[in-house]
């Protein structure tokens, strides 16, 4: 009876310690795409930032019933890049711990959000190379993070 217990419990052991060996990999390569996805807009919304500006686009925005304009700077285009994606990020994650559907609610909450970005465009007197540069950074935004987080959570599952 003893050479049986010593036969089975090596073959347990290393079982377990193998799934969640398998377990982690694929946590950790959703995380790193998140993270490169998010960084990814970051950086582009950046450079097209600077290049729109180095070209005369000067992403003042006056809000109606003001004089005064406000000039975006490099900083707060990160920012406003920067805290949607996380958000986005965060929502997804949280979407996966209590549903089945997180993949489907998030794309659709993605959409809306999108959408709904555009309405402060509309509003804001601005250039016209103004609203486009700013259209095109949030569209940017959109199509590196949806596309991403949609892949890597597949991965999660």
């Amino acid at each position: 009876m003893t050479a049986t217990a010593m036969t089975t419990a090596p073959t347990t052991a290393p079982t377990t310690a193998m799934i969640d060996q398998t377990t982690r990999p694929v946590v950790s390569s959703a995380r790193r795409a998140r993270s490169l996805a998010v960084g990814a807009a970051v950086l582009a919304n950046s450079l097209i930032y600077l290049v729109a500006h180095a070209l005369g686009t000067d992403f003042k925005l006056t809000d109606p019933g003001k004089a005064e304009a406000h000039a975006l700077i490099l900083p707060e285009i990160i920012v406003f890049t920067l805290v949607p994606c996380l958000l986005g990020w965060g929502a997804l994650a949280l979407l996966e711990r209590y549903t089945r559907h997180a993949k489907a609610i998030w794309t659709v909450l993605a959409t809306v959000v999108l959408a709904l970005s555009f309405v402060p465009l509309a509003i804001e007197h601005a250039t016209t190379d103004t609203k486009i540069v700013l259209s095109v950074i949030h569209l940017v935004v959109a199509a590196v993070l949806v596309p991403v987080l949609r892949r890597s959570s597949a991965q999660t599952r």
